[in-house]
């Protein structure tokens, strides 16, 4: 275990370095912390599929109970209060609105996120809405999931009915967390559900989540409330070259085009990569006339989801995007218990290059954290100072891009609290707040109480 170097720069003088209308936030996904998935007319999603097939997750774990915050949203959002929080990144579950994901809406379900916001909001906290963070509806899937175009317009239908009933007091949403994700893992390498293994799959699936999420766009907005920003976030994985030979070159600009430009430049520029599927080794998607125009209209903040670095090495052969022989691991570095390397200057990085490479109206970081091994000895106190020190630096590292000139207008961090963590099942923990799952009790880990102590010299400043 290698210890992190905090950043010298005392909390107070990190502070001063964002701009007072500068948010400060913490995120969640739908399954992973609400449970409560057989309640209150909710279908199922192909994540209770998944994770209750035997092998897929961790020791068979499922989001069933997860961190039961269905049933205690009001506790949870005064830990949010507590700790000073300006904003609260949390995501809609497809299946309790729509349990066949279309045709009948579930009125139960719109009146869980109802009484979030409001509850929210009595706390002056912001709510910045997901609306599709890798959940979808079993219904759909069984109709071919993301690689059905209909699909595409089931969920324009759903992020307008949503809209349509809390747009009057959501302060930002993110149409679709991570398609990436949702398209590669799920349909490519079947890591993640509907755990579909077929590359050629998630080239599809991949342009119907950006159709949907061009189809909704309009319509959201259209919804909300004047001034409300609508936008998606994208997960990057900023690429260093680990030396200068042409085919390390080379292997680096197609690991970009598969890690961070099959989805940024359809978004902004209107077209794939060029060469990208050949790259791949793919056919081209389907693409229907006009697809290309809706996804590229214009969004109003970029999220950015962004953990760690990769270290590129050439291979002798040219190799696809995807293949993992070209990471390489750095020596002396420090790593995660995902496996993912600390190093915060590629967050500067990445939003620098965002910023010249694709001109967004705004970025915000939708998520940033750490997964370390935190013990809780049943008291009331859980260190984890590693996490401190991530935080520390990242968080440095961000106002460097701000102050070089980059949009940046708000922070979340991944997570507020420990959470089913996908195929990780429990065994990962990124909160800054402990779960003890067996009881539902919180604590506040140290990083918790670090990060009350920034905001409250943030907001001392005002």
């Amino acid at each position: 275990m290698c210890a992190l170097q905090s950043q010298n720069l005392l909390t107070k003088q990190l502070a001063t370095l964002f701009p007072q209308d500068f948010i400060w936030g913490t995120a969640t996904a739908a399954y992973q912390v609400e449970g409560a998935i057989h309640e209150d007319g909710r279908g199922p999603s192909i994540w209770d599929t998944f994770s209750a097939t035997p092998g897929k997750t961790f020791q068979g774990d499922t989001g069933e109970i997860a961190d039961d915050h269905y049933h205690r949203v009001a506790d949870d959002v005064a830990l949010m209060s507590r700790l000073g929080l300006d904003a609260y990144r949390f995501s809609i579950s497809w299946s309790r609105i729509y349990p066949q994901g279309q045709g009948e809406m579930n009125e139960q379900g719109l009146a869980f996120y109802e009484r979030l916001v409001d509850t929210l909001l009595e706390h002056n906290i912001k709510p910045f809405v997901t609306l599709y963070h890798w959940d979808l509806p079993q219904a759909l899937e069984d109709k071919g999931g993301w690689t059905n175009r209909e699909t595409a317009y089931a969920f324009a239908d759903y992020a307008e009915t949503v809209a349509r009933r809390l747009g009057d007091r959501v302060a930002g949403w993110i149409t679709l967390n991570e398609p990436w994700c949702a398209a590669y893992l799920g349909y490519g390498n079947g890591v993640h559900a509907p755990g579909v293994k077929d590359r050629q799959s998630a080239i599809q699936a991949a342009h119907h989540l950006l159709l949907a999420h061009g189809l909704a766009v309009p319509r959201v907005r259209a919804a909300s409330k004047p001034g409300t920003q609508v936008g998606i976030t994208l997960n990057f994985q900023p690429l260093y070259p680990a030396d200068d030979r042409a085919e390390t070159l080379r292997d680096l600009a197609i690991a970009d085009e598969f890690s961070n430009r099959w989805f940024a430049d359809p978004l902004f520029l209107g077209r794939y990569p060029e060469h990208y599927f050949e790259h791949m080794a793919l056919h081209a998607p389907t693409v229907q006339e006009h697809d290309m125009e809706i996804i590229s209209t214009p969004i109003d903040l970029l999220g950015v989801n962004c953990y760690s670095r990769s270290v590129i090495r050439g291979l002798p052969e040219v190799p696809l995007a995807d293949a993992t022989a070209h990471v390489v691991p750095v020596p002396s570095a420090c790593y995660t218990e995902m496996a993912w390397e600390v190093y915060p200057n590629a967050i500067r990085d990445l939003l620098l290059r965002l910023h010249n490479d694709y001109h967004p109206q705004q970025l915000y970081v939708t998520e940033n954290g750490a997964a370390f091994k935190d013990e809780w000895d049943g008291g009331d106190a859980v260190h984890d100072p590693r996490r401190v020190a991530f935080y520390q630096g990242y968080i440095a590292a961000s106002a460097e891009a701000l102050q070089a000139g980059v949009p940046l207008k708000g922070y979340f961090a991944w997570s507020l609290m420990d959470n089913f963590e996908w195929a990780e099942g429990y065994s990962k923990r990124f909160g800054m707040i402990y779960v003890d799952y067996q009881s539902q009790r919180r604590i506040l880990k140290d990083s918790a109480l670090w990060y009350a102590e920034l905001l409250a010299a943030f907001h001392s400043q005002a």
